[in-house]
């Protein structure tokens, strides 16, 4: 396993060693005293989360708050997806910014993503399995999200937009500026 440090404070690229022969395949996919060694970040990962994709679907931009805030270990085990992260910590000196790679079921590589950041990801093929471990449970009362387009933030996700398949719920998403100041009336701040 080798890990690169991405521009986001502790987000990482966890890059497998793939082991190929006449066979196929084989790799490790995770290694809790590896990771940890690594990366210096000892997760606990209670759930594991997947989703089957058309082309062009658009997930995100999501994160839960609270006591129920999670980092994820994303992959895809079949397929491939532009996926991104953006640094939602406003004390965080990358607030705003944000990192867009690759994850395909070629290189196997996959994207720690810790507390503090909104996710989202565009399949760029049919029957994309997309999966992700969590360090935290699924609360819907604490489900965040940021809309993908907000101009302020500028995510390239490669698309015309006139083709991207979005629910209805991440339609009406706030951009970060009015999450923040929503945010910030609701906690009398």
């Amino acid at each position: 396993m080798q890990v690169e440090e991405t521009e986001l404070e502790g987000c990482y690229v966890i890059i497998p060693r793939i082991f190929r022969d006449k066979r196929g395949e084989f790799f490790e996919s995770f290694n809790q005293d590896k990771f940890e060694e690594l990366t210096g970040v000892n997760p606990n990962f209670i759930q594991d989360n997947q989703s089957i994709s058309h082309k062009n679907v658009l997930r995100g931009l999501h994160f839960q708050i609270g006591d129920y805030a999670q980092a994820k270990l994303v992959r895809v085990i079949s397929g491939s997806v532009l996926d991104v992260v953006v640094d939602i910590r406003p004390n965080s000196k990358t607030f705003g910014r944000y990192i867009a790679l690759v994850l395909d079921n070629q290189t196997n590589k996959q994207l720690y993503i810790p507390r503090g950041m909104a996710h989202g990801f565009l399949t760029l093929e049919d029957h994309t399995i997309f999966s992700y471990k969590c360090d935290n449970y699924y609360n819907k009362a604490s489900e965040r999200g940021i809309i993908f387009n907000d101009k302020s933030i500028g995510i390239d996700w490669n698309e015309d937009g006139a083709s991207l398949i979005v629910s209805e719920k991440d339609l009406v998403l706030p951009t970060l500026e009015e999450y923040f100041h929503e945010d910030s009336i609701s906690h009398g701040r």
